[in-house]
């Protein structure tokens, strides 16, 4: 096995695919069916023919860069094992930082938010929602999603988590099918700028799903929208969330302060330093 992962590493990074050690044992894994510990006790032993043939066909897949996430079916977030399926977005690591922050808010604010109602807009595969029902078994969680497939995908990863009782799954675009007020409104929704959508990596551009990243010219028409029609949805008090691109920042800023003149307005950044996540508390 270790001269199959070493191959299939170099070929990798021929292709230009980054972290190509990594990528090679990942799908080595899948296709054998061991974890990452028995994969490296067993490093020696001979590739079985079944496992080679699986394995080939994986590895070719990813020569065409197709994304390991589609290929396994799966990926982590927030140290949760996540479904995935090209219906919805791949979960980036740098959207746990919005988790992050909402976990904080709502355990911060015990005393007065007891039973928060949330609300996760363009849930996509519900990485967001399962995480937030996951670390705040008090809330309530509502997911909503223009797409049929990707809230299928959610519901599916809120079962296997054995959260779907405390979510909600809403086919809707924004906060236009929901009735009430939220605690808190979390949402991770397309922003990519036209212009820069050609030039994505072609795992993104070419298999994850175009409607869940093209945000047409300026890339923040979406979350401005969201933000306007949340002056009405989120109480006194509240708090939102937006995952948004590096350079959006101080537009968004501004929408957010003529939303809510009242309300605290701030950019956090994720571990690369670069402004990512809108903050906005009534």
């Amino acid at each position: 096995m270790a001269q199959a992962l070493r191959s299939s590493a170099a070929r990798l990074r021929s292709a230009g695919i980054d972290d190509a050690d990594l990528e090679a044992e990942v799908l080595l894994r899948h296709a054998t069916g061991l974890t990452r510990e028995q994969l490296f006790a067993r490093l020696q032993e001979p590739l079985a023919r079944t496992s080679r043939a699986a394995f080939s066909k994986l590895l070719l897949r990813r020569l065409a860069h197709e994304p390991a996430a589609y290929i396994t079916g799966h990926r982590e977030f927030f140290g949760l094992d996540l479904a995935c399926s090209p219906a919805a977005l791949i979960p980036r690591q740098e959207t746990e930082l919005l988790v992050e922050v909402a976990v904080a808010w709502v355990m911060g604010h015990g005393s007065r938010v007891k039973a928060p109602r949330v609300v996760d807009v363009g849930t996509g595969n519900g990485a967001i929602a399962v995480a937030l029902a996951v670390h705040l078994p008090q809330a309530r969680v509502v997911a909503v999603d223009t797409s049929r497939g990707a809230l299928q995908l959610a519901r599916r990863n809120a079962l296997a988590h054995g959260v779907a009782r405390r979510i909600e799954f809403v086919q809707g675009s924004l906060l236009t099918a929901l009735r009430g007020e939220f605690d808190l409104v979390v949402a991770n929704l397309p922003y990519v700028p036209s212009r820069a959508y050609a030039t994505l990596a072609p795992e993104v551009r070419d298999h994850e799903p175009e409607q869940a990243l093209n945000a047409g010219r300026r890339g923040t028409s979406l979350i401005e929208a969201l933000l306007a029609s949340a002056s009405g949805g989120l109480r006194p008090g509240g708090l939102l969330l937006a995952e948004h691109g590096w350079n959006q920042g101080r537009l968004l800023r501004d929408a957010a302060s003529s939303a809510f003149p009242r309300a605290r307005v701030e950019t956090k950044r994720d571990l690369a330093g670069r402004e990512r996540l809108l903050v906005v508390e009534t």
